[in-house]
């Protein structure tokens, strides 16, 4: 994991330091909230429905023992308790009073956490495999190659007002899990004549035009992936439009402009480029490989794991919550935090210390942060899962859901946020509720539930295999529903299904979904997706509307 040098705790210090005083001038009624509002926006804070909210950058989504432990620490003392976990792979605090705030971000410097460019039209926060360094299925670990991209970022002079707001996303693996096909660029790991490099794919997005992104370059060398990154930015810097802010993303530049004019203009820009950096980046890659070490890992232990499966509660949570580590010996623990009823993605303080204990305890000191909103132990033994489980349950953090029908991405809507038009946890919560009363979650098996509050997509509706989005219509909340929806390798936008439907409505469709699914697979091997890519929209609408609407709007 990096660790901050010299450099960077002084120029977090200076940036710390400037916006106390920027603070201080808002207090006193020297700065009017127009004024504030980009200075605050450069740090993480936002003004949100009730209150502030912070919000703090967990690079890659990489952290361990000592930083969980200083969120816990910020949720106690500056907030109510929790911190909220965000599919962009940070943590939000939802009530910091502003006087509050200059001191959570000296907190948060004493291990090297920041809350720089989790906002703004500026290169956000740049998310990652939240396996990375674990999964057997990984060409290398990608989080060192995120780290120079954070640096390179970071207070870049050129790209601090961008159009609109810009993400990133990188993969090591074939099986993407950083849904990079939705992001303004992503980056996909290969390998040509037994060389690393990235396919690169820009022009992905959510939000009101939600679209795919395409392939601009099948491989770019690692020593020539931030000049190419550069010359991608440089290009929507200069193209992207500024007159309208539903318009300006990469995404349109991109379809406006077409593929090809944009990839001969982002290759002439690399070529101009590519010297300056030159030998630069490579010594700064070389250092930064030298914090990302693999831990020493430890053989044998299955056998104590193979005994414990002999208890049903755990065979349970291993089957959902545990993946396949690069290391026979040793599992990936995600940890759920959907418990049935609880809101997505929230972690109460202590919750936050018992996740840091087992790191420390268990886990080589690595936690990560998934954009699924839950929390993985990247390396554990396999003869340690029993007493990790254990733990865990005693914590409230033992839900054996990864991957099922309650474990649903959720924005924080008409809650929290200051755009949103409709409510999306208490929904959240009423479906993983309904199903657990049902019974039918781990017959259903896999299946991705997102549920945004706004069309701005924040919980990633348009690639849920079932996406809810709620609307404001003539003053009552309406939600749509989207079908065939995935954020994997294959990704693909769903499909809106037809009339929305009313708070009270939308539980009752999401388990009619669920029941057709069940009475029309082919088998129970065939996932949902899969059976909704064999049989079309068709039985799936009739589940929702009835054989007549159905057929009347065909």
């Amino acid at each position: 994991m990096y660790r901050y040098d010299d450099f960077d705790t002084a120029f977090l210090a200076e940036r710390n330091a400037q916006f106390r005083a920027q603070v201080e001038r808002r207090i006193a009624g020297n700065l009017t909230e127009d004024e504030f509002k980009p200075l605050r926006l450069m740090n993480g804070l936002y003004l949100q429905l009730h209150a502030y909210m912070l919000r703090v950058a967990i690079p890659y989504g990489s952290l361990d023992s000592r930083k969980m432990r200083k969120l816990a620490d910020l949720a106690d003392r500056w907030d109510k308790g929790y911190g909220h976990f965000t599919t962009r792979q940070n943590i939000q605090y939802n009530w910091p009073k502003l006087k509050d705030v200059p001191d959570m971000l000296d907190a948060l410097a004493e291990v090297g956490m920041h809350a720089i460019q989790t906002s703004g039209n500026t290169i956000r926060n740049v998310t990652s495999d939240h396996f990375a360094g674990a999964s057997a299925d990984e060409i290398a670990d990608p989080r060192p190659y995120a780290e120079l991209i954070r640096q390179w970022s970071t207070d870049h002079p050129e790209f601090q007002f961008l159009p609109r707001k810009f993400k990133i996303a990188i993969t090591g693996a074939p099986n993407d899990r950083a849904v990079v096909k939705a992001h303004d660029i992503g980056l996909r790991m290969v390998e040509k004549d037994g060389k690393p490099g990235f396919e690169v794919i820009v022009g992905g997005g959510l939000g009101r035009t939600p679209m795919v992104g395409q392939v601009i370059r099948e491989f770019v060398p690692v020593t020539d992936l931030l000049p190419y990154l550069e010359a991608i930015v440089h290009v929507y810097n200069r193209h992207g439009r500024r007159d309208n802010k539903y318009k300006a993303r990469i995404k349109i530049t991109v379809h406006e402009n077409g593929l090809d004019t944009i990839r001969a203009e982002v290759e002439e820009a690399f070529l101009r480029t590519r010297g300056e950096f030159t030998g630069v980046d490579e010594r700064v890659m070389a250092r930064i490989d030298s914090q990302f070490v693999t831990p020493d890992f430890v053989d044998g232990g299955a056998e104590a794991y193979d005994i414990a499966r002999a208890d049903p509660v755990f065979r349970s949570w291993a089957d959902t919550n545990l993946s396949e580590h690069k290391h026979p010996d040793y599992a990936i623990v995600t940890i759920s935090l959907k418990a049935h009823g609880k809101t997505p993605g929230d972690a109460t303080a202590e919750q936050m210390r018992v996740m840091a204990d087992l790191a420390e305890t268990y886990g080589h000191d690595e936690l990560r942060i998934s954009h699924q909103q839950n929390v993985i132990l990247p390396h554990v033994r396999k003869g340690h899962l029993a007493q990790v489980h254990a733990e865990l349950m005693k914590a409230g953090l033992g839900t054996a859901n990864i991957g099922l029908a309650s474990d649903i991405i959720a924005c924080p809507g008409m809650d929290y946020c200051a755009l949103a038009t409709a409510r999306a946890i208490p929904v959240a919560q009423q479906i993983a509720e309904r199903v657990e009363a049902l019974r039918i979650e781990h017959e259903v098996g896999p299946l991705q539930i997102k549920i945004s509050g706004c069309i701005n997509a924040c919980g990633h509706h348009h690639v849920g295999h079932i996406g809810i989005l709620g609307l404001d219509r003539g003053g009552v909340e309406t939600y749509q529903i989207t079908l065939g929806g995935d954020a994997t390798e294959t990704a693909e936008i769903g499909q809106r299904t037809g009339p929305g439907f009313s708070y009270e409505e939308i539980v009752p469709a999401i388990e009619r979904l669920m029941l057709a699914y069940l009475e029309h697979r082919a088998d129970e091997n065939e996932t949902f997706l899969e059976a909704y890519r064999r049989l079309g929209a068709a039985p799936f609408k009739e589940a929702l509307y009835g054989p007549e609407k159905t057929r009347h709007a065909a």
